[in-house]
């Protein structure tokens, strides 16, 4: 067991834990908690695009922690920090800062690295769960708002839906493989054609983490909760998730399933094409600036998934690069 390779996630949800405890027994200590949890994510972030722990496994090889984990964590943590730093202005004049908050940020950013280091479908469905609780309770913030309340209750169901469309994938790959471990799973697939019952799970599981990422058809939840929820909040669901659930996939395409990439490429191009076309169409005629956004990001994950549509090495090296440059365009915007 490496604890140091999960050091990040071990670090922000501790702190969590003890800024959720100084809330509780402090009063008035809102503003402290949030700048705190800028402090750990930054660090956070730093450590993972500077420490060289190497490939390394941790909890029994169900996570696994190498360069490309490092980069994708880097750009969660930072990308968290700089949306939450941003926030504090926006949860005063509204009245909305709460020890909470942060803590839910700090929460979900741990859930998404646990997400994109994850080498076993149940450590996966762990992270993209802690990821998922956190961001529904945060898009319904503001309380007094119905749009909020709105925003956040069709997140809720719809990521249910996404939600069970990934674990049924997920039991079919078990049924197919024999195990929920990447390696194992790869080591089934090798040599033969996938059965029916296979490529449906791999489908089922596509669409799941599709939806997280907003790729059309998966889309339809994306102008609604990003104009309703707060705009921090709206600024986090374009930057940390889109990153956490892209190179979730990108991981989990080219580990487990590369042998079967011939199918999956198809489904790629698909999203890809559609996701395009439709978030470049469907934006000329918003006039809310936060809808507008919303199929910004539409379209900029359809041209991210055109580098993993290459099944290449260097496809998955251009969607790091890609989400990098994605993640500073689009926090400053916001």
């Amino acid at each position: 067991m490496s604890y140091e390779a999960i050091l990040p996630e071990l670090v922000l949800a501790v702190g969590s834990m003890a800024l959720l405890l100084l809330g509780t027994f402090r009063k008035g200590s809102a503003a402290a908690a949030l700048r705190a949890t800028v402090l750990l994510l930054l660090a956070s972030g730093l450590w993972c695009a500077i420490a060289d722990t190497g490939p390394a496994r941790a909890f029994g090889s169900v996570l696994l922690v190498d360069r490309f984990a490092g980069f994708a964590r880097a750009l969660i943590y930072l990308s968290a920090a700089a949306a939450l730093a941003i926030s504090e202005d926006y949860l005063r004049r509204n009245r909305l800062l709460q020890v909470e908050f942060p803590v839910l940020f700090s929460l979900s950013a741990a859930g998404m690295g646990i997400m994109v280091a994850s080498s076993n479908l149940m450590s996966l469905y762990m992270g993209l769960e802690l990821q998922s609780l956190c961001l529904y309770v945060l898009a319904a913030f503001r309380r007094d708002a119905d749009r909020s309340t709105e925003a956040g209750l069709k997140y809720f169901v719809l990521g249910a839906l996404s939600s069970g469309l990934l674990l049924y994938g997920a039991s079919l790959i078990y049924g197919y493989a024999g195990s929920t471990d990447y390696g194992a799973i790869a080591t089934a697939l090798e040599g033969g054609r996938l059965s029916t019952g296979a490529v449906f799970g791999l489908a089922f599981l596509c669409a799941g983490i599709a939806f997280k990422i907003s790729a059309v058809p998966f889309h339809m939840w994306t102008p609604d909760v990003y104009e309703g929820a707060p705009s921090p909040v709206t600024a986090f669901f374009a930057s940390a998730p889109k990153v956490a659930a892209a190179a979730l996939l990108a991981r989990v395409l080219y580990e487990p399933f590369f042998p079967a990439a011939g199918e999956w490429r198809q489904i790629l191009v698909f999203l890809a094409v559609a996701s395009m076309f439709l978030g470049a169409v469907a934006a000329i005629g918003q006039t809310n600036i936060k809808r507008l956004m919303a199929y910004s990001s539409i379209g900029h994950m359809g041209y991210a998934l055109v580098g993993l549509a290459s099944g290449t090495e260097e496809g998955v090296q251009a969607l790091l690069v890609y989400l990098a440059i994605y993640l500073v365009m689009n926090l400053g915007v916001f």
